[in-house]
């Protein structure tokens, strides 16, 4: 038998050549198979309570305005009953903080669940999917499709699926910047081609990317560009619930008839049929142990689960477990005693607190806010009636849905008066700036700066006291 010619790159070698090796792989479509069970059902469960959420709460009224309205230009936040200033700013704060640690929470007890069911890139990606089936077929379909050369039927089926994509991502972006114009108003811009610059602009922007990210980059997304497939790993623990692949019951895996004996034949219960990886969105094989590209979706348990019955073996080859559980064959009652572990009891306590604290701080907030500036432009002068007087603006902003009539008064300094309206209405949801004098008879202080504090009530509503000061001239 003649010798085999070696390759062009093992020649080289042999002849100590330089040789050029690519580190680039090229990218391989990943066509995910539709899956049936109790986690695909979950994932469609969190895409319909998310997508009407999302697409609905800008339409829903409350009183005579949008329930949900974040007004930029008027710099006023609507949240159903309530109504947030930039100076609020410390509710958001709280929020983000809330969110944080309730994913470092979800991420220590059970994994990535967060993208495996409710990041926006995976419910659009599901989305996204549910359109390319519906048009194109399931995967052995698609991969025909996209095989075949091109003819008329194909190029229609493409077509119209990236019609069908773009009119979602362009609705998806129309709804996005409907929470911060009016939703109605931009819907009757949009009927009479009368967008401004900046909605015209974040209605594409929103839209291209929501195309682009869940029509075409998906699985890549997850895998190359979102950090938190990165740093998962630190909130990981040994008792963390993951997707994972029972090796010991599962191998040797190889393929055999319904009737066969595995134990007979020296095989595990995994029969190789590798729909484990053809349902998988991020293309991988959860038999190779845990990687970060997993989600946590669990499309690979429902598909196994169902071999597994076809089969006659038992469910949970792939299942939701925990290192330390495979390791010393834990039940379902050992694993539940590790999720109150020290790491969770303390994400639960600080997120608590934080909930309490949010909530104490929203129930007791006065729905009125008041800004001192003393006239710069005005310096202390002395006026008619042998009196000392100060100027100050005051900006009162109204946080309540109804006109309120707030009284100001002055303390701290004797003899110190308002010599201008003591009284001021703002309607509701409104900011109103007000100027006013202060007086003081002159010879009733010292020269120089004194702290005041002037007094803003609202009958019914609240009161707020803020900190000045009164110049006194030499």
């Amino acid at each position: 038998m003649s010798n085999p010619t070696p390759s062009p790159k093992k020649a080289a070698a042999a002849a100590g050549e330089d040789t050029m090796v690519s580190l680039y792989q090229a990218h391989k479509k990943v066509y995910p198979r539709s899956v049936t069970g109790l986690f695909a059902k979950w994932r469609w469960f969190f895409v319909f309570a998310t997508q009407i959420f999302f697409y609905g709460m800008p339409w829903l009224q409350w009183g005579e305005r949008q329930a949900m309205l974040f007004d930029l230009e008027a710099r006023r936040f609507y949240i159903f009953g309530l109504v947030l200033y930039p100076q609020d700013v410390i509710y958001l704060t709280a929020i983000l903080i809330i969110s944080a640690l309730s994913l470092f929470l979800f991420t220590a007890v059970a994994g990535r669940q967060w993208c495996g069911y409710a990041c926006p890139q995976t419910v659009y990606t599901e989305i996204y999917l549910w359109f390319e089936r519906m048009i194109e077929g399931d995967r052995s379909a698609r991969m025909r499709l996209d095989a075949a050369p091109m003819s008329a039927a194909k190029f229609g089926r493409k077509a119209l699926k990236q019609a069908v994509w773009i009119a979602f991502g362009l609705w998806t972006g129309f709804t996005f910047v409907g929470y911060f114009t009016p939703i109605r108003e931009l819907a009757q811009h949009v009927l009479q081609w009368n967008l401004g610059a900046w909605e015209i602009f974040w209605i594409f922007f929103y839209g291209f990317a929501t195309y682009g990210n869940a029509g075409f980059m998906r699985e890549q997304v997850c895998m190359y560009m979102c950090p938190y497939a990165r740093f998962q790993s630190a909130m990981f623990d040994k008792d963390t619930l993951i997707v994972t692949y029972d090796a010991k019951r599962g191998e040797p895996r190889g393929g055999r008839s319904k009737s066969a004996d595995p134990k007979a034949l020296g095989l595990g219960d995994c029969v190789n049929c590798t729909l484990c990886v053809q349902v998988c969105p991020t293309g991988i094989d959860i038999r190779n142990g845990l990687q970060y590209e997993c989600i946590s979706c669990a499309a690979c348990i429902d598909v196994c689960d169902e071999v597994m019955d076809k089969v006659g073996y038992p469910r949970g080859l792939i299942r939701y477990s925990t290192e330390h559980a495979l390791e010393q064959g834990w039940g379902r009652k050992e694993i539940l005693r590790q999720v109150l572990r020290p790491r969770v009891l303390i994400y639960v306590a600080i997120l608590s607190a934080v909930v309490v604290a949010l909530i104490a701080s929203l129930v007791l907030r006065t729905p009125f806010k008041v800004d001192i500036v003393r006239d710069r432009a005005t310096l202390a002068r002395l006026v008619d009636g042998n009196q000392i007087e100060n100027v100050y603006r005051i900006q009162v902003m109204n946080a309540t849905e109804k006109p309120q009539t707030f009284q100001l008064s002055v303390e701290d300094l004797p003899g110190l008066e308002i010599a201008s309206d003591k009284s001021v209405t703002v309607d509701g949801a409104q900011s109103l700036w007000v100027p006013v004098q202060l007086r003081l008879p002159y010879g009733s202080a010292s020269s120089g700066s004194h702290t005041i504090h002037f007094r803003v009530t609202a009958p019914g509503v609240g009161e707020v006291r803020e900190k000045s000061i009164f110049m006194v001239p030499r």
